[in-house]
């Protein structure tokens, strides 16, 4: 099994349900990140809160910066299943 193969997902039920739980916290993590972002454009409009404002888009940043990551974890995770299905078939 290859990391980034598209039919990862589908290949047994267990990787369907990494693939929900994956996707899940992917969209979580984007929809805070636009969130920061939107919150933090607005407070730019007021100099008493351009401090704040920055902290949100630094914060968002990040979250944006985890979103390759979440899909990384989510092939490694793949990974180790077709990992561990290679193990019982050699029994």
């Amino acid at each position: 099994m290859s990391l980034f193969d598209p039919q990862n997902h589908t290949r047994t039920p267990q990787h369907r349900k990494v693939y929900a739980a994956y996707e899940l916290a992917y969209t979580v993590v984007v929809v805070y990140a636009a969130l920061l972002f939107i919150i933090g454009s607005i407070l730019f409009f007021g100099e008493a809160t351009t401090y704040i404002a920055t902290w949100l888009f630094v914060a968002g940043s990040v979250l944006f910066g985890l979103r390759p990551t979440t899909k990384l974890l989510r092939e490694i995770h793949y990974w180790r299943l077709g990992q561990y299905e290679e193990i019982s078939k050699s029994d």
